[in-house]
């Protein structure tokens, strides 16, 4: 398949996007390199080959959970910009009418 600049302007136009005239070219370049790859995909025979659903054959490893306090409350509120006693402030950011 070959990418030429009225594909490039297609594709921006439907993902309404605007690139200047040296964009485009290596806009095409890429999506030709892909396209290449794609193409070059196609050609491995895959009869018989099942496809990669899990990358291992666990199921279902969990760890127990088991509470831990890594660090104090001082510790934890040590870099915060305000603070207060035991508490982060953050901005007001709800509004109630």
């Amino acid at each position: 398949m070959k990418v030429d600049k009225d594909t490039i302007d297609r594709v921006a136009a439907l993902a309404k996007l605007r690139f200047n005239e040296e964009e485009k070219e290596n806009v095409r370049e890429e999506l030709s390199k892909i396209i290449t790859f794609c193409e070059k995909l196609n050609e491995i025979d895959t009869d018989g080959v099942e496809p990669l659903i899990f990358l291992g054959e666990e199921i279902n490893i969990f760890r127990d959970d088991e509470p831990v306090m890594e660090i104090t409350k001082a510790e934890a509120l040590k870099n915060a910009p305000q603070k207060d006693s035991d508490y982060f402030k953050v901005p007001k950011f709800l509004d109630r009418e």
